[in-house]
Order: C-alpha cells, then sequence, then structure tokens
C-alpha cells in the first residue's frame, strides 16, 4: 500500500535543515498579503514559521496540522498563537475564515477533494485559498533513483482547479513552474533529503548518489527538481444557480 508520507516528521532538523521549505513559503505568503484583524487559517502549518509571519502583519491565525511532533515545536516557538492537531480533510469550524493559506503541504494529502471541501466549508463567501504545493512532475528525477513506496498527490494545472471548482472556489491565478532548489547539507544534502522524505528508501544511497550526482550536484551542493503549482481562489460569494431553460 502507497503511504502518503513518513509517520512523523523530524521537527526540529525540518526546521532547521530543510528551512528552504519555509523561506520560499514567504513568496507565497506575499500573495496573501496578511492584514491586522484578517481571520486567516494555515493549513499544515508545519513548525509555525510563516503563522508567525502572519501574526506578526497583525493577521488572526489558527495553524493546523496533522503531525504530533510539528504542533508540538509551533507551540514551542509561537506560545502565544493558536494551533490544532487535525488533519485537513477533517477539520471543520463554525467561526469562518478571511483566508485560507498553505505552504507545502497539500501535495501530503492524497485525497484531495475532501481538503477542498473543509478549506471551502471553513471561508467566508468572498474569502481566498492561497497556496503553493507541489505540481505534476515535482521531484520525477530524484524519485526515478530511490526504491519507495511513499507517494505524493501532485497535480496539473486542469486536475487542480477541478478540484476547487467542484467545491465552489473559484481559480483566480494558478500556475506550475520549475524551481530547481537548492538542498541544504553540503555533500550530505541528498541523503539528508531522502532521510527526511522518503525514509523507505531500500536503495543504496551511495548508488542513489552515484547516479544523481551528473544532474542533480554542482559547485559542492546538491539540488532537487521541484515543480511547484501556486494558486489564489476565492469562495464564490453565492451558490451557483441552475440556468434557467430559455423559453
Amino acid at each position: 500500500k502507497m503511504s502518503a508520507r513518513p509517520i512523523d516528521w523530524d521537527s526540529s532538523q525540518y526546521q532547521s535543515t530543510f528551512s528552504f521549505v519555509w523561506e520560499y513559503g514567504a513568496d507565497v505568503l506575499s500573495l496573501l498579503k496578511p492584514q491586522p484583524g484578517v481571520r486567516s487559517l494555515d493549513l499544515g502549518c508545519g513548525t509555525g514559521l510563516l503563522m508567525g509571519r502572519m501574526a506578526e502583519a497583525g493577521a488572526e491565525v489558527l495553524g493546523f496540522d496533522a503531525s504530533p511532533a510539528m504542533i508540538a515545536q509551533a507551540r514551542q516557538n509561537f506560545p502565544k498563537l493558536k494551533f490544532q492537531l487535525v488533519q485537513a480533510a477533517l477539520f471543520r469550524t463554525e467561526e469562518k475564515f478571511d483566508a485560507v493559506f498553505s505552504n507545502a503541504a497539500l501535495h501530503w494529502m492524497l485525497e484531495p477533494d475532501p481538503v477542498a471541501e473543509a478549506v471551502s466549508l471553513a471561508l467566508k463567501p468572498g474569502g481566498r485559498f492561497v497556496a503553493e504545493m507541489g505540481g505534476r512532475g515535482n521531484i520525477a528525477g530524484v524519485t526515478k533513483a530511490l526504491d519507495t513506496r511513499i507517494s505524493n498527490y501532485f497535480p496539473s494545472v486542469s486536475e487542480y482547479s477541478a478540484v476547487l471548482e467542484r467545491h465552489g472556489l473559484e481559480v483566480e491565478f494558478m500556475v506550475m513552474f520549475d524551481r530547481f532548489t537548492p538542498l541544504e547539507g553540503g555533500e550530505n544534502g541528498m541523503r539528508e533529503w531522502i532521510a527526511m522524505y522518503r525514509p523507505d528508501n531500500k536503495r543504496p544511497i551511495e548508488e542513489v548518489e552515484a547516479e544523481l550526482r551528473g544532474s542533480f550536484y554542482r559547485d559542492g551542493r546538491w539540488y532537487a527538481d521541484y515543480r511547484r503549482l501556486r494558486f489564489v481562489a476565492r469562495k464564490n460569494e453565492r451558490p451557483q444557480k441552475a440556468m434557467a431553460c430559455p423559453t
């Protein structure tokens, strides 16, 4: 059986060695433009670092994640902020939010429809869903060299647009782009990346490195062939009515 992700994350290593994940997320945050008093939800908040930036901008933020280790680290990082341990598809709230933000989390959720439904239910009419995730073909080159059963959901633009539209979320902007991403850790960068994201890899790491070195190692550092899907969608102001037949 394919599994979506490792059993749980090494949150302290994620925060230090994998800081590029949330640092690139700051770019996505600029699309959100957090404002004072705006109620925002951080879906898959990880260790809370981007959420901290939203709070600094004055937004009222609630973060949630399915990883106990990540939530524990987030609470340690930001004791004054609110976090919940819950899977995105199961998240329900009485209060409605102005915005839902997500960075590098949606591709770990193999069933996108229940997640999009949860987002739609959490948003006020006119509220925005601003996110970035892995897109079709993300890390294809690196993965080819591995023997792993961990999988992700990496959709195309048309596929994910359809998911959002099914749940009353209208796409205002969506783009797929390649981002050949430098990994931290120097000579050990690739093995550390594999240990974090594909810990079940059964192929000897020396073989993997030898196969990937020609394409993914330059000037003393490793890279991964990331492709990202970035979007802004808005919840429909009112339910769509069936078209009346012309008489």
